[in-house]
């Protein structure tokens, strides 16, 4: 194996980090994740994932994981309504037989992170690790993270997400703004903080349509509710707004003003104080991004492919890379490191812009002047 006797440095301890450092350690490569949260029991934002065939749920095979993650997933979280900003219903899966996206089951965040940590090594995450810089060193690199510690490795992976620190040393390439910003809110305790939209949900998602925004409801198995609002606003809108996003009231008096149109009931998103609210520009990467492939670095994820997230794609496109960057690295078919990540770059940068168009294709359809047809169709397969 190309990998014998190589130090291996995961930097990000997201799923498809830890999903590379599974299948590696199967192979017996020496690898660690270097992740910023300060333990395993950090919380964890956002909202369920929905996992697809050949991608999340292959690499969750591949990995042996896969009976892990039916232990763990919730049947009906996948089941959506599709609302009007008045609150009328014009979709209700729950009504259905069969789920509309019944062959994605969806998994909360936690869960999932927690199946993928407990099939690792002991020690093998250095937690409280956040990556500050690195340098060249020997014939790898030489990682310097804000704890004040250093850590070598002959191989760098970067799975640090979408703000990355390590893309710009591959690429200079700059995120393209989608045209749409995110304000994301978890609210805990939530039927009995928003009880009139924790019944609502029903224990799955809605997606409500109005004046080209959008409104999505993600609830969770620990009782908490994860909402995104999708806006139309500039690149800047987020320091140019004047918002202070750690205070809800001033994000609350947006939300009256921008969804003034909306029903009044959608306001009981802002009535408690038990409330984490960030706001998220969301851009995406050219769809003809290429890079000089390096022998001892390279990029999955988010780091390598953002995209706005109304396609479902993030995860899956993370854990699929995370399975075809590992069996490059450990199949045999490689006479070198180098050549194994310059494959697999070409083969994830290729389907990463092919994915990539299908999610800004989706942005703009759910923001566009009538998506609720537009997703009726969708769904009875026009």
């Amino acid at each position: 194996m190309i990998l014998n006797h190589q130090k291996i440095a995961i930097v990000g301890g997201g799923p498809g980090g830890l999903t590379l450092a599974r299948l590696l350690q199967m192979s017996g490569a020496d690898v660690r994740v270097y992740e910023r949260d300060y333990g395993k029991n950090a919380r964890v934002q956002g909202a369920t994932l929905d996992l697809h065939e050949d991608s999340g749920l292959e690499a969750l095979r591949r990995a042996g994981l896969l009976e892990a993650f039916y232990d763990s997933y919730r049947p009906d979280a996948g089941r959506m309504r599709i609302l009007d900003k008045h609150g009328d219903i014009h979709v209700d899966d729950h009504a259905a037989e069969k789920a509309f996206a019944e062959d994605r089951p969806e998994i909360d965040r936690a869960p999932l992170r927690k199946i993928l940590l407990d099939s690792l090594q002991e020690d093998t995450v250095v937690w409280d690790s956040q990556f500050v810089s690195m340098e060249r060193q020997d014939a790898g690199w030489l990682m310097y993270l804000k704890n004040g510690t250093q850590a070598y490795a002959d191989v760098v992976i970067a799975g640090d997400g979408a703000n990355s620190k390590i893309r710009p040393y591959l690429t200079a390439l700059a995120p393209v703004y989608s045209g749409v910003t995110i304000v994301e809110g978890n609210i805990y305790n939530a039927s009995t903080n928003a009880p009139r939209l924790w019944e609502l949900v029903r224990g799955g998602k809605i997606f409500a349509f109005g004046d080209e925004q959008s409104l999505i409801l993600s609830a969770k198995g620990e009782g908490s509710l994860s909402f995104y609002t999708g806006c139309k606003v500039s690149e800047n809108w987020v320091q140019e707004s004047g918002i202070d996003f750690t205070q809800k009231d001033g994000v609350f008096a947006w939300f009256k003003e921008a969804f003034g149109s909306w029903n009044d009931f959608w306001q009981e998103l802002f009535t408690s104080n038990e409330i984490g609210l960030i706001p998220r520009p969301q851009y995406h990467f050219p769809l003809d991004q290429r890079w000089e492939s390096l022998p001892n670095l390279t990029m999955l994820g988010d780091a390598a492919h953002r995209m706005p997230p109304y396609a479902g794609e993030g995860v899956n496109m993370a854990m699929q890379d995370a399975f075809e960057l590992a069996e490059c690295l450990t199949s045999g078919a490689f006479t070198d490191i180098h050549a194994a990540i310059a494959d697999y770059e070409d083969r994830m940068l290729k389907r990463a812009s092919q994915i990539t168009q299908m999610s800004l294709e989706m942005t703009a359809m759910l923001h566009s002047a009538d998506p609720i047809a537009q997703m009726v169709a969708m769904m009875s397969g026009e």
